[in-house]
Formats: C-alpha cells, sequence, structure tokens
C-alpha cells in the first residue's frame, strides 16, 4: 500500500518524541524527581505512532501501565504529561494518578491502567458505546503478551467477536510478562493464533516497523469502522528496559537483548526515511533537536506547578468514608 512521505514523516515525529520523553523519564526518575513506578515503552515506539496515524481525533484507545507511549501518540500534551509524572496539581490528574493513571476524555484517550488486563473491558465497553450510539467510531486496546494470559482478554475478544463491536486489540508482544519470557508463560509462539478461538482476523507483525504495523493497523481499523468486527494485531517487539525503572533485566539473555538493540525503531526508521529520501539527515537533525526542546520545555512547565494540597486527597474521590471526612 502507497504511504505517504508525509505520513512518514509525522510518524517519525511521534516516534521521537516517545523515545526523548521516556528516555527523559527515565533520568528523571533515577534523580529522585518523579515519584512511584514508572514503566517505560523505550524500544517499542514504531507501534502506538503507527497504529494512532489509523485513527481521527474522535476514536478511542485504552492503554496500560507503560502508557507513555499510547498517550504521546494520540496526541497527549507533553506539558500536563510530565507535570503529572511529577505529581503537580495542573497535571492530567490532578498529580494523584502519576505515571500509570494518564487519561484525556477530550482526545478518547480512556486511560493508561495500573492492572494488566483492564484496558480489554474498557475497550469492549467503549465498542459497545459506539455500536449503540449507532457512530463509526473505533476504539484501539493495546496491551501486553502478559496479559493475553488474563481472562479479560478471552471474554473480551469472545464478546467483541461475538457483538461484532469496532474494536482493534493490538498486542505490544515484548516478550516479557515481567520477569518471565513468552516461552515460559505460553504454549504458543503467536499470540495472533488465538483469534482464530474468536472467529476474528489474527495478524503477527515485525512490532519494530512502523509501516507494517501502519498496514496492518489501517485495515483492521478500516474493517473496524465498515461494521465488521474486530481485529487482533500482534506487533513483535522488545522492551529496552527492564520491567520497570529500578529492576536491572537481569532475566534477559545478553545475547538476546543485543540482537534486539540491533534492531532499535528509531533509528532504523530514520535510516530509511533517509535512504528513500523521505527526509534529509539534516531534517531528521531538526526534528530531533525540535522534540528535544519540546521535552525541555515540559519539564520546565512540570517544575514550575503546584503541589496538590493534602486537602485535594479527597477531592474526586467518592465514597462514603470521604464523605464522613469531608462532613467532618
Amino acid at each position: 500500500m502507497a504511504i505517504s512521505n508525509e505520513l512518514m514523516k509525522d510518524m517519525y515525529v511521534r516516534m521521537r518524541r516517545i523515545r526523548d520523553f521516556e528516555s527523559t523519564a527515565a533520568k528523571l526518575f533515577a534523580e529522585g524527581k518523579v515519584p512511584g513506578f514508572v514503566h517505560l515503552y523505550l524500544g517499542e515506539e514504531a507501534i502506538a505512532p503507527a497504529v494512532c496515524e489509523c485513527l481521527r481525533d474522535d476514536d478511542f484507545i485504552t492503554s496500560t501501565h507503560r502508557g507513555h507511549g499510547h498517550i504521546i501518540a494520540k496526541g497527549g500534551d507533553l506539558k500536563l504529561m510530565m507535570a503529572e509524572l511529577f505529581g503537580r496539581e495542573t497535571g492530567y490528574c490532578k498529580g494523584k494518578g502519576g505515571s500509570m493513571h494518564i487519561a484525556d476524555r477530550d482526545k478518547g484517550i480512556l486511560g493508561a491502567n495500573g492492572i494488566v488486563g483492564a484496558g480489554h473491558c474498557i475497550s469492549t465497553g467503549a465498542g459497545l458505546s459506539i455500536k449503540l450510539r449507532k457512530t463509526d467510531q473505533v476504539c484501539v486496546c493495546f496491551f501486553g503478551d502478559g496479559s493475553t494470559n488474563q481472562g479479560t482478554f478471552h471474554e473480551s475478544l469472545n464478546l467483541a467477536s461475538i457483538w461484532k463491536l469496532p474494536i482493534v486489540f493490538v498486542c505490544e508482544n515484548n516478550h516479557y510478562g515481567i520477569s518471565m519470557s513468552q516461552a515460559r508463560h505460553q504454549a504458543i509462539k503467536d499470540v495472533a493464533d488465538r483469534a482464530a478461538a474468536y472467529n476474528m482476523p489474527g495478524i503477527s507483525v515485525d512490532g519494530n516497523d512502523p509501516l507494517a504495523v501502519y498496514e496492518a493497523a489501517f485495515e483492521a481499523v478500516a474493517r473496524a469502522r465498515a461494521g465488521k468486527g474486530p481485529t487482533l494485531i500482534e506487533c513483535k517487539t522488545y522492551r529496552q528496559h527492564g520491567h520497570f525503572e529500578g529492576d536491572p533485566a537481569t532475566y534477559k539473555p545478553k545475547e538476546e537483548q543485543a540482537a534486539w538493540m540491533a534492531k532499535d525503531p528509531l533509528p532504523r526508521f530514520a535510516r530509511f526515511l533517509i535512504d528513500n529520501g523521505v527526509m534529509s539527515a539534516e531534517e531528521v537533525e531538526a526534528v530531533d533537536k525540535k522534540v528535544a526542546k519540546e521535552i525541555e520545555d515540559a519539564i520546565a512547565f512540570a517544575e514550575a506547578q503546584p503541589i496538590p494540597s493534602p486537602e485535594s486527597s479527597v477531592v474526586d474521590v467518592y465514597s462514603d468514608i470521604v464523605e464522613e471526612v469531608r462532613e467532618r
């Protein structure tokens, strides 16, 4: 399929934003400036930008604990994201959600989620909402290989298939569920094979090649928008860091790590763009500098924002206990 130069350029910008945001988040976490846990998308940058290029602004996505890349790819505000990581009052979730719970309803980002497999169910709800409202929107559900062993995965694919919901299930197979390799936690090689049980297309692609991901996602999104039901796309990739920052990842064989680092999606795509005349080396460098400035501005914004007051801890929280506290 023909992919325009402008689309490929935009894909590179999104990939570069994710890479720089995540590399910076790792540094800030190590310096103690980012509280809580941080799970990085480093090494997986080819997937979310390619998929989100196929979506409209009013389409939805669901995310995971490793969600920064999805949010950036769907158009999330870097400043508000950084403020949330810093735990500041003007962050996406008023500094209360942190890295794993960023959402932006206005952009169709239904939220990163700290519960493994929760996005499957949220996407099914979103898909049913679309069908009941009779719109032609689509919901993309991003998730990892480890979550495909959860009951939520099978229940959601089953319902989506029965009801022909407009969902694209995107498995980002980075080959590890925390510290356990896929070879040890599944008896199958390709997660995409599981689509057959639910009578939907199952496609496995090189998750480090944004063009391969885009082609698969384009067809799946068009199929969903036309009312033909869900698709399962498996994108084979590799997380370059540990499960979370602070995890030394000693369980990953050095040879395996080296082989995947040689297939790093960002320099690989940059070389492709230059070699095929889509961008010059100077244009790539200019994008890199522009994005670096965006990250610097996001940090400056976050550091200047106020810390939430102790009183705000019971705001936007709904329970009988909270009501009792308020009454006192």
